[in-house]
């Protein structure tokens, strides 16, 4: 089985793809409180230093510092958190895997934070910090700005803030959040997006103010890590049938390192309830598998792939257009760049590998 832990590289090595390569979702990580200082005004700096605090709560229980879902072990360093500096990405991802363009992710774990203006003041550092160390260092690079999430008049307030700035494409939004973002709540922060041209990147992660599974609270890591796929399938379901789509007819999501191999069933099942039930949502003017196609995209990682036969079986399921290639360094996947090129249409691969993403994203 070939992982990306060979890189993309050895793939094109197998003259299975030779192509470009745009990859939707990468990560940046800031190495501790110190790297966001300078962006900080100095009130939050005191505020800091005062009260020792060293960081939202959920950067080490989304991304466990041991698990090698949070870093794959040839990419840790002492002394150094993983992903955190332009060289350590350019060697390890964009340079060894030749990435036309690459979407660069920060969770800073704001959702965490309950202090609505210190969670304000920490995305604007956070997408300073972006910008100054990342952005404006290496054209390849395109970003997701951070939001405070708890407050959703603040979070548009940051969109309008830095929407503008062409390296910012999308505005990451964690799975878990405080409510559905189908509820009618979150339409302040949807018309700041539409309203910059940006994406929505519902991404792994977050801190919701429930538990992340239908029935209370995991006793282990990886019963948690398992349950987000719900999330996701509830996040997805609730955007669709509240008519989000219907309200923001311009309105892209993508759907982040969730994965995509679950997507079939669910868009199977949500057209056959639908069929039944939709004089309960006349707003809907299409069946919900069209809508899911029309308005979202997925990363390709993590895989979960199943056997070459599963993998092709499932990609004629939801179409290869809906997919973005997703390296998501450094995270640790059993992903098989081999297996997915294989099941690909050989004319579907180039969208999945670049085409796709460039085109949902405006790269150009």
């Amino acid at each position: 089985m070939t992982t990306l832990a060979e890189s993309l590289a050895d793939v094109r090595r197998t003259r299975l793809w030779d192509g470009p390569v745009v990859d939707c979702d990468v990560h940046a990580q800031f190495d501790g409180m110190a790297a966001l200082w300078p962006y900080l005004e100095p009130l939050w700096q005191d505020f800091i230093t005062e009260r020792g605090y060293s960081g939202p709560p959920s950067l080490t229980t989304v991304y466990p510092a041991g698990a090698p879902s949070s870093v794959r072990p040839e990419w840790r360093a002492d002394g150094v958190r993983a992903a955190s500096t332009l060289e350590m990405m350019r060697t390890q991802a964009l340079d060894a895997w030749n990435v036309e363009r690459a979407v660069v992710s920060c969770y800073a774990g704001v959702d965490s934070c309950r202090h609505p203006d210190l969670a304000a003041a920490l995305a604007r550092a956070v997408n300073d910090w972006l910008i100054s160390e990342w952005l404006d260092r290496d054209d390849r690079l395109r970003a997701s700005m951070v939001v405070p999430i708890h407050t959703v008049a603040d979070a548009a307030r940051e969109i309008d803030r830095v929407g503008g700035h062409p390296g910012f494409v999308q505005v990451l939004m964690p799975v878990r959040a405080p409510q559905l973002y189908g509820r009618r709540n979150w339409y302040p922060l949807m018309e700041a997006i539409t309203r910059q041209d940006l994406v929505f990147g519902l991404h792994f992660g977050g801190t919701g103010d429930g538990p992340p599974s239908p029935c209370g609270w995991p006793s282990w890591y990886i019963e948690e890590y398992a349950a987000e796929q719900q999330v996701f399938m509830s996040q997805v379901v609730s955007m669709v049938v509240e008519g989000t789509f219907q309200q923001f007819p311009s309105l892209r999501v993508a759907v982040l390192e969730g994965g995509f191999t679950w997507l079939p069933s669910l868009m199977w099942r949500f057209d056959k309830e639908w069929k039944g039930l939709r004089r309960t949502t006349p707003w809907l003017d299409a069946p919900p598998s069209e809508l899911i196609a029309r308005h979202m995209r997925f990363s390709t990682a993590p895989l979960d792939a199943g056997s070459p036969t599963q993998l092709a079986r499932l990609l004629e399921w939801t179409g290869p257009e809906i997919l973005m290639f997703a390296s998501d360094y450094p995270h640790h996947h059993a992903d098989d760049p081999v297996a997915l090129l294989e099941a690909l249409p050989e004319d579907a691969r180039a969208g999945v590998m670049a085409g796709n993403a460039r085109a949902f994203y405006r790269l150009g």
